[in-house]
């Protein structure tokens, strides 16, 4: 994956500021509570950004651990929780190579993370250091952009994002047969001076089939429980452009 948000870290909350932390918290604890034969206390959030997610776990009493590859986005995460008076342990590590001190009772992977592992053969990887440091049975809930998304919505299309003092650029170009799409972000950042500072960002993700996310957590001795669909209420289907999917560790 690399580190591809050097440019974003500092303005990636600026730009998400719509992102309902609240919501997604209650939506991840209510699956896991739901399958989990005993009540979680330990969890990870693999790939935490700017940890507003995990920030937002440990206010409701959760243990947190917080993984990205980012230092940058990690920076922000720290500050973040110092500030807020929350024990957080961060680690820089990659989602591939991952390690912990010990089991959690559940990982979390949201924000279309793992579409950023372009090989499958890396996504296999991420998926079997989850079912390592998961304990028997433990829940695996993570999110990932769909096919129907990189076709229909991504495609080869442009849009424009904006925020006080902040403007983004960004252009897609979808290679359908490879399944890879490639972001290309221009920030403009408007100074004290009334200057606008210009930035640049390169990210590239990659369209899964279901089959063969299933078939990885099969491989991996992840039961897949349920599929949700993008409003995180109803069944999936297929015009969505986000799936979440719930998974249990067998051991």
């Amino acid at each position: 994956m690399g580190d591809q948000y050097t440019s974003i870290a500092e303005l990636y909350d600026r730009l998400n500021s719509d992102t309902d932390y609240k919501a997604l918290a209650d939506f991840l604890l209510e699956k896991t509570e739901k399958y989990y034969k005993k009540k979680p206390t330990l969890l990870l959030d693999l790939a935490c950004g700017t940890g507003k997610l995990t920030h937002e776990l440990a206010r409701r009493g959760y243990d947190m651990t917080g993984i990205d590859l980012s230092y940058d986005m990690l920076a922000v995460a720290s500050d973040g929780a110092r500030e807020d008076g929350l024990d957080i342990l961060f680690l820089c590590q990659d989602m591939c190579e991952f390690e912990l001190y010990g089991t959690v009772d559940a990982v979390y992977c949201c924000f279309d993370s793992l579409n950023y592992l372009t090989d499958p053969a890396d996504l296999s990887k991420c998926f079997s250091l989850v079912h390592n440091y998961l304990d028997p049975d433990g829940i695996f809930i993570f999110d990932m952009n769909t096919i129907y998304k990189f076709e229909n919505i991504y495609a080869d299309n442009s849009y424009v994002l904006e925020a006080d003092g902040l403007f983004c650029s960004w252009q897609n170009f979808y290679d359908k047969e490879s399944g890879l799409c490639d972001f290309y972000l221009n920030f403009f950042e408007e100074m004290s001076d009334g200057r606008y500072e210009r930035s640049n960002e390169t990210q590239t993700e990659r369209a899964y089939s279901e089959n063969m996310i299933l078939r990885l957590l099969k491989d991996n001795d992840l039961e897949l429980i349920e599929v949700v669909g993008e409003d995180r209420h109803s069944p999936a289907c297929e015009t969505d452009g986000r799936h979440y999917y719930i998974a249990r560790a067998k051991k």
